[in-house]
């Protein structure tokens, strides 16, 4: 995808956190998710989009309910990145004030898909994030920025991107050299391929549903990660930038 160097203006309209999930008494921390989009267009989110972050939703709040985690879905202003204008980092920057002043300072996790992935990583910088999970990151071809996406916003963050080795809307390959951009400043990043899946990961949803529980309760919440997370955020480029996802992952775990 070519990045646009110009957008028209947005609307006049503001972002909106969803309705939480989760923890409805003491808040200790929140997961913040972030939709897909498209690379240009002023218009709101599609209730597609919104409705696809559903079932990681419900399965992070369920799996952490006892650790006192909030799920909040963001409602962007318009659905495009929209060239230098990044309105879904504007927006996410937007989510976490307010996540920290509904819930004071709490540990955050930001959790993209596609876009969201993008917009995600981009808004790390953020003091309450202490953990980024990319899905799928859209992320621009080499030749079409002068300069590659920053990384060192990403130091002092967990960090875990997850791509499928059969999407073609997104290139695996370009959220691994991301990925290996960040672990020269940050030793705790790491990457699965899940091989064989697309780009909405369908084939293999159950297992990626539950790495992602997993990245969230030992990032937020101090739990012990799965082995191959621990193995992946542990060795060097590119074993832990390449960890296949295995079949089963999280059967065992209760996730």
């Amino acid at each position: 995808m070519a990045q646009q160097a110009f957008a028209p203006p947005v609307p006049q309209r503001a972002p909106r956190l969803g309705k939480p999930l989760g923890a409805a008494a003491r808040v200790h921390g929140v997961a913040l998710l972030l939709p897909e989009g498209r690379e240009a267009g002023t218009r709101r989110p599609t209730a597609r989009s919104l409705a696809a972050q559903r079932p990681l939703a419900r399965r992070l709040a369920r799996a952490c309910a006892a650790d006192g985690l909030a799920v909040h879905v963001l409602r962007y202003r318009c659905r495009g990145w929209n060239g230098t204008s990044a309105h879904p980092v504007g927006d996410t920057a937007w989510a976490l004030d307010e996540v920290l002043r509904r819930y004071g300072d709490v540990p955050v996790c930001l959790a993209g898909t596609g876009l969201g992935g993008r917009a995600a990583l981009r808004a790390a910088g953020h003091p309450a994030v202490a953990a980024v999970l990319a899905l799928a990151p859209w992320l621009p071809e080499p030749e079409a920025v002068l300069d590659p996406d920053p990384v060192r916003q990403l130091a002092g963050r967990r960090v875990l991107l997850v791509h499928g080795t059969n999407d073609e809307r997104t290139d695996p390959d370009l959220s691994y050299r991301l990925a290996e951009r960040a672990k020269k400043v940050n030793r705790q990043v790491c990457r699965f391929e899940v091989h064989s899946d697309g780009h909405a990961l369908r084939q293999h949803r159950g297992e990626v549903l539950a790495l992602a529980v997993d990245f969230v309760r030992g990032s937020l919440f101090g739990h012990p990660y799965a082995r191959p997370v621990a193995d992946a955020l542990a060795a060097p480029p590119p074993l832990g930038l390449r960890m296949p996802l295995a079949a089963g992952f999280g059967s065992s775990l209760g996730y």
